[in-house]
């Protein structure tokens, strides 16, 4: 059977296209990756689980890919990229410590809790800060192109002209006028020919930390500018993917493709792809709105808003139940409902593993890879992959009652579509196997068990028999008989 040609939602175009790489069998893709300066939360798992779906994919469609993922630690504002204190010199200002030490120490924690959540690492992770020569370049670029202009030591983007020439809101969909009415007065605006130009370099203040010489000032890169000048550094002036959430799409997004098209003459990313928010009571989820809930915070369950603690693996799947382009909305109920059916999921593969073979099959092993194949290839639609997966599962729990059965070529067969799709696509982990290891350490011991149990059935010393069943049952594991032995499965 062919593969399905994999159709991707491309934000520039608001269609599903044909994804087409550059260079065949290669793969470019940079996202945005997060501002350091304070401990990863909910809202940061859903991009990052996001293109680590699409990464992992990718690589198993056998693409060899490039997956440049940035690290945020110098630009980023107050208020937004043009005014305000940096987030990170703020923090290290009020912690008494130097700027670097917080940006370390958080993307230090970001790749911990990231680790736990299944995401891989990507195949680069440049820091802003290591890259300011590459941004002060980039800016002469596009002063050399004549698009921007210089205003008391810093560099602004001058939009108007931009927009007379190519057009400024093709991403979002806005319109200068729009922007008007949406742009804020802040301090500062005066250096600006308008409202809405960015600033590509700042001059910085005579307090600000974190500064570096450049032609125009002792100043600091524009939020927007690292990603034009990294993403174009490690995967050339056109490349295939640019990814991040939906809440960068104005004016992070907009502003890196206007400095591009300024200075390259073309936008660097054919497909722009967008996840979309975790909100909380329908409120996009974000320390800007003091409603989030850190990732420390969601394994511990220590939170008011948390009922309980939720493992990371629940938390995967939580997110890979929704489409990433759809909200999804954060509650106990939801998320102790993905933390049943992760359970369910992960007992049917084990069902599956533990399985007799027979002469015959009674179901068609094939079609699991082709629906999950099918769905997948339809911009990445992981709930139609978990959805197929539950199908299988209950035809799984029916192989040991004989319900069901299956050759030993195509249980083999089975066990490395799963593999393939829960596990190396989906990137889910079977929990309580980490916990030991990877050793089932609790199977023995229950076999033993229930031999003996058996033994005791056959010797009809009963209240034996009912002690073992009973003391099974009351940690957890569920003793079913059969004429020709047992089945167990902890509940």
């Amino acid at each position: 059977m062919a593969k399905p040609k994999l159709l991707l939602y491309n934000t520039l175009s608001r269609r599903k296209e044909a994804f087409e790489p550059i260079n065949e069998g290669r793969v470019g893709m940079y996202v945005c990756g997060p501002t350091v300066y304070g401990d990863p939360h909910l809202g940061h798992t859903r991009p990052a689980i996001t293109f680590d779906l699409l990464f992992r994919y990718l690589k198993a469609e056998g693409y060899k890919v490039r997956y440049v993922r940035n690290i945020t630690d110098v630009g980023h504002l107050e208020h937004d990229a043009d005014e305000g204190e940096d987030k990170i010199a703020k923090k290290a200002r009020l912690e008494q410590l130097e700027p670097m030490e917080v940006a370390h120490y958080y993307t230090e924690r970001y790749k911990t809790f990231m680790a736990k959540l299944g995401v891989q690492t990507p195949s680069i992770e440049p820091h802003a800060s290591g890259h300011i020569i590459e941004q002060i370049d980039f800016v002469k670029r596009i002063i050399d192109a004549g698009y921007a202009y210089e205003s008391n030591g810093s560099i602004y983007f001058d939009v108007e002209k931009y927009n007379h020439d190519h057009k400024y809101g093709i991403l979002s969909g806005r319109n200068l006028d729009d922007i008007v009415t949406d742009t804020r007065q802040l301090d500062g605006q005066q250096d600006k020919h308008h409202s809405y130009d960015f600033a590509l370099w700042k001059k910085a203040a005579p307090e600000h930390i974190m500064r570096w010489p450049s032609p125009w000032s002792d100043g600091f890169p524009g939020w927007h500018m690292e990603c034009s000048a990294m993403s174009t550094k490690y995967l050339g002036e056109k490349f295939d993917i640019h990814g991040g959430g939906m809440d960068l799409m104005f004016p992070h997004h907009e502003c890196e493709i206007a400095q591009s098209t300024a200075a390259l003459g073309h936008d660097s990313a054919r497909y722009w792809v967008h996840n979309n928010m975790i909100t909380i009571n329908g409120k996009k989820m974000g320390k800007s709105y003091n409603n989030f809930i850190t990732l420390e915070q969601m394994f511990n369950g220590d939170h008011p808003a948390l009922e309980q603690a939720y493992s990371p693996m629940t938390v995967r799947f939580f997110i890979l139940q929704a489409h990433y382009r759809s909200t999804l909305d954060f509650s106990n109920e939801a998320l102790q409902a993905a933390e049943k059916g992760l359970d369910r999921l992960m007992k049917g593969i084990e069902a599956l593993h533990k399985a007799p073979v027979s002469a015959s099959s009674s179901f068609d092993v094939d079609e699991i890879e082709s629906r999950c194949a099918e769905a997948m290839a339809d911009d990445l639609n992981s709930p139609i992959v978990i959805s197929t997966m539950f199908d299988y599962v209950r035809l799984f729990n029916q192989l040991s009652e004989g319900k069901q059965t299956l050759t030993a070529e195509d249980k083999a067969k089975a066990e490395a579509t799963v593999q393939r799709w829960v596990f190396d696509i989906l990137g889910l982990e079977n929990e309580k196997a980490e916990a030991t290891g990877g050793k089932d350490m609790v199977s023995p011991l229950v076999t033993m068990l229930l031999d003996m149990r058996m033994q005791a059935k056959a010797d009809k010393n009963w209240a034996l028999s009912d002690e073992i069943r009973d003391k099974l049952t009351a940690i957890g594991i569920r003793v079913k008989d059969r004429k020709d032995g047992y089945d167990w499965e902890i509940e």
